[in-house]
């Protein structure tokens, strides 16, 4: 079940009229059952993955809060985290592991033809293996006290807005808000659905589009073709974000109409003047995980300067691994690590530089060639993460050099599977998208609807539903979001 979906519309709407009806003792409880029905409608058996994680972290966090030897509690969290990562381990890299040693000893001249396991990758069996993760590391550190309530701790892990592509919460966030009573809310409600047409607005008005055009350069790949490749390139930077931060307006907003508050996951990436901010704009929810459960505990910043650049690297190689089981996504990892590291290497010569060419700073115009030149270095690391090979990022690359400035004033565009019509709304819709955007970060534009008066508001609520209904590319191929393989 996915959010843009009939199936979806016909369960929410039905969970969130019995939620307010149900008394606070069990709200909890129909909260889990459905979380778990919303999973079990991809594969019912990869529910006792979900459950399994949930008692293995469960049960290790009460031994941890009880054990006073620091080692018999270390010995709990790998435990937890060794069981834990090997099912993680086991669904999404034991393929992968199974072709590297085939081709290794396809090296050395020997055909084993190792066989490969035959199965699913569970759906967002990464995103809740850290959640559950994150929960055991919080008790060890002591910065909360487990919880002795296993159904909440359940729905805590399970709950379905966020369960499937993020945000991944923290325990003393969420966690606390399911011991209060729901009950309906008008504001509530209509602040969460206009992030939801917001949402909608970015995946099925924008990121389903353009798909067609990424995926037919992708699929399709002409070594030549440079204008192709460079429009790909474009365009995938924009899916890739419109699709993901739509999956999390999604899901703050339906958190948000049945009474709950999720983390914030993105904020306008695209603006970040350095690899290093936009990091701290995009998919925040990950990189704070990073942060505070892999680069602290291997040092960050505490060991000295080489120490600390050798513990980035690892975070964004890990990072990359962690997105899936691909070369490709690897070195998309490591090419982000290693301008980070060069970022930090360079930072201080860098504005003396600007200093003696007198560049003022502050200015618009500067702000915007550093927003330009990272937007391109996310644009070029992007064509690894999305090729299917490394040879076929190598080749839409390569192939940029073929460009020709005339491809861009005739009507070559329309070759990537997408007619005229359909290429306009896309343009005017992405237009339309960074506009709000940015006149967003000075100007609370929900707000400004809000206060308006009633007939207004109403006239641009109908009108926005409309406007996706019309506008909205329904086409099975691309509805699934992105991060769901993830």
């Amino acid at each position: 079940m996915i959010f843009n979906s009939i199936d979806f519309l016909l369960f929410f709407p039905v969970v969130v009229i019995i939620l307010f009806i149900l008394p606070k003792k069990i709200q909890w409880l129909w909260l889990l059952l459905s979380s778990y029905y919303f999973y079990m409608n991809w594969n019912p058996k990869y529910a006792l993955l979900i459950l399994t994680s949930t008692i293995i972290t469960f049960i290790t966090s009460l031994f941890i809060a009880k054990e006073s030897s620091i080692f018999r509690r270390k010995v709990w969290v790998f435990i937890s985290f060794s069981l834990n990562l090997a099912i993680l381990f086991f669904f999404k890299y034991a393929n992968f592991t199974l072709e590297l040693v085939d081709k290794m000893y396809t090296n050395f001249g020997m055909n084993i033809n190792i066989p490969r396991l035959d199965y699913l990758l569970p759906v967002g069996i990464s995103f809740y293996t850290f959640q559950a993760l994150s929960y055991t590391i919080d008790v060890y550190r002591g910065d909360i006290q487990p919880t002795k309530h296993f159904g909440k701790y359940a729905l805590f892990v399970s709950f379905f807005p966020q369960l499937v592509a993020g945000p991944i919460e923290r325990t003393t966030n969420l966690l606390p808000q399911f011991d209060r009573k729901i009950s309906f809310n008008y504001n509530r409600m209509r602040d969460g659905l206009m992030l939801v047409a917001w949402g909608f607005f970015k995946k099925v008005v924008i990121a389903d589009r353009i798909a067609v055009i990424v995926d037919h350069v992708y699929n399709n790949p002409v070594t030549n073709d440079g204008f192709g490749s460079l429009i790909a390139m474009l365009l995938f930077s924009v899916q890739i974000y419109c699709d993901f931060s739509a999956y999390t307006d999604i899901a703050i907003g339906i958190a948000r109409i049945m009474g709950f508050d999720l983390k914030k996951n993105f904020d306008n990436p695209y603006i970040a003047q350095s690899i290093t901010e936009f990091w701290r704009r995009w998919h925040i929810s990950l990189s704070t995980w990073f942060r505070d459960y892999l680069y602290i505990p291997l040092g960050g910043n505490r060991y000295g300067k080489t120490r600390m650049l050798l513990n980035l690297f690892i975070v964004f190689l890990v990072s990359g691994l962690w997105h899936g089981a691909a070369l490709t996504f690897i070195i998309w990892g490591a090419l982000h690590g290693i301008l980070i590291i060069i970022e930090k290497l360079y930072s201080k010569v860098q504005f003396k530089i600007y200093e003696k060419l007198r560049w003022n700073v502050h200015r618009f115009s500067f702000k915007l060639y550093r927003i330009l030149i990272t937007f391109t270095l996310v644009t070029i690391a992007w064509v690894f993460f999305r090729a299917d090979s490394f040879s076929l990022a190598l080749d839409v690359l390569s192939s940029v050099k073929h460009i020709k400035i005339v491809d861009f004033f005739n009507d070559k565009i329309y070759e990537y599977g997408l007619i005229e019509s359909e290429v306009k709304i896309a343009l005017i819709s992405i237009l339309l998208l960074f506009t709000i955007e940015f006149l967003n970060i000075r100007l609370n534009i929900k707000k400004e609807i809000f206060n308006q008066n009633i007939v207004l508001r109403w006239t641009l609520y109908i009108s926005i539903i409309f406007f996706l209904l019309i506008f909205g590319y329904y086409n099975n191929e691309q509805a699934n979001f992105i991060y769901f393989q993830f």
